[in-house]
């Protein structure tokens, strides 16, 4: 069973070994086994372990955790061989901490006394809290400035594009792009803080953090057993998004599969968008509740369409009312909706975020919109093209951070992330 159909699975507590030795003291080592068992605490068993292995990496269509911590990493390793051990050794440490276990031979507390320990700590006595950690690559890693960087610009996607700027972006450098991407999502935040900075200590001399971001409150559903969330602005977010359980749409808008020889290794994965999209909180709180809704097509309470029905009433956008379509065309529902987009789906899997406040008093707060498509090129561009010109909820909206990422396939045991580019 791949890690996407069973979120949950009989796991350990968070103590245990895992077979260790990398540059420094902090990685593991290059070819290591993986192997790692727990010799203490074994008491206490539970049931929130995501499975690691499987024919598509977990994060992806488990079922959406409560929390999130992404980062982005801009790779410093000038070899090839140095880039492939820090897959190695993020691996070996993501199958740990997926498991609830501690990182390396000694942990947080077990070590020689007078050097660093091999994990940082702050997860001891936690659970697994259904962490799952997913990885993706960007066009960088393959290709910059002209130059092969690691012997992989032969195997760039085509739909691996640089995003273009869209009308009314408002990027900001340190926000956007980058080599690596690192997804942990979990029910505890503090566990999900643990696994992106253990994966950043280990990637010391060989990749550095460009840009994180964590979440709450997730904004998407990813599966039926899971009720619709509320973003920011208070209304229902992702009614209509891909769920686990529909495995033919899935398998049409977010697995890639049949590509041609030199993209073949990513056969299986998909396609990461991330955009931090700040909102505009205090302008939209002083907006009536007839154009919040308007904007958005959907009631407020209930999240149905101003068609008519309940939630998930399918939108009737030629009900017509006293002054013309029930649901504005420029509403944001009418533009997202797969029937105004060639029928196109995506799988969300957001998160609200709150950064404080800005220099003003204002909220430094929105979504980090992340969605999984088989092709970027017509699943998210023409769309986001249309809305950052024409949707009347971009009044209240400003794209700050951006970046897409390749997600290769799961991972077999004894595999590491990125096998199938890099060969074993």
């Amino acid at each position: 069973m791949s890690p996407e159909k069973e979120r949950g699975s009989k796991g350990l507590s968070r103590r245990g070994l895992f077979t260790a030795a990398g540059a420094g003291g902090l990685g593991l080592a290059a070819g290591a086994a993986g192997a790692f068992a727990v010799d203490r605490e074994r008491g206490r068993s539970t049931d929130d372990v995501v499975p690691f292995h499987g024919t598509h990496q977990a994060g992806i269509t488990t079922e959406a955790q409560d929390r999130m911590h992404t980062a982005a990493f801009d790779v410093t390793a000038s070899t090839r061989a140095s880039l492939v051990s820090l897959l190695r050794d993020w691996t070996r440490a993501a199958e740990a901490m997926t498991a609830g276990l501690e990182i390396g031979e000694t942990g947080a507390a077990d070590g020689a006394y007078d050097s660093p320990p091999e994990d940082t700590g702050e997860a001891q006595d936690l659970h697994a809290s259904h962490l799952s950690v997913t990885f993706g690559f960007g066009r960088t890693l393959f290709e910059k400035d002209g130059a092969d960087r690691f012997g992989i610009a032969d195997k760039l996607p085509a739909a691996l594009i640089d995003l273009p700027l869209f009308s009314g972006d408002a990027l900001e450098e340190n926000r956007s792009g980058g080599d690596l991407i690192v997804q942990a999502c979990a029910d505890d935040p503090q566990v999900a803080v643990h696994a992106v900075r253990n994966l950043a200590r280990i990637a010391f001399g060989r990749a550095r953090v460009r840009w994180s971001q964590t979440g709450f409150g997730r904004t998407a559903s990813t599966s039926t057993a899971q009720v619709t969330p509320r973003n920011l602005f208070g209304f229902k977010d992702g009614t209509s998004n891909l769920k686990l359980q529909d495995g033919a749409q899935l398998e049409e808008h977010v697995w890639v599969s049949g590509s041609p020889a030199s993209e073949s290794w990513l056969d299986g994965g998909t396609y990461l968008v991330f955009r931090r999209i700040r909102m505009h909180i205090e302008t939209w709180d002083r907006t009536t509740l007839r154009e919040q809704e308007a904007v958005t097509g959907r009631t407020k309470r209930e999240g149905a369409p101003l068609s008519g029905g309940e939630e998930f009433t399918a939108p009737d956008f030629g009900l017509q009312g006293r002054s013309g379509p029930l649901i504005d065309p420029a509403s944001h529902l009418a533009l997202a909706h797969p029937d105004h987009n060639n029928g196109v789906r995506m799988l969300r899997r957001g998160y609200n975020y709150v950064d404080g406040s800005d220099g003003l008093g204002r909220l430094d707060a929105g979504q980090a919109f992340i969605a999984f498509v088989v092709d970027p090129r017509t699943h998210y561009v023409p769309m986001q093209s249309a809305m950052s010109k024409s949707d009347l909820l971009a009044e209240y909206l400003r794209h700050t951070g951006s970046g897409l990422f390749a997600v290769p396939p799961g991972i077999e045991a004894g595999g590491y992330i990125g096998d199938t580019l890099f060969g074993s």
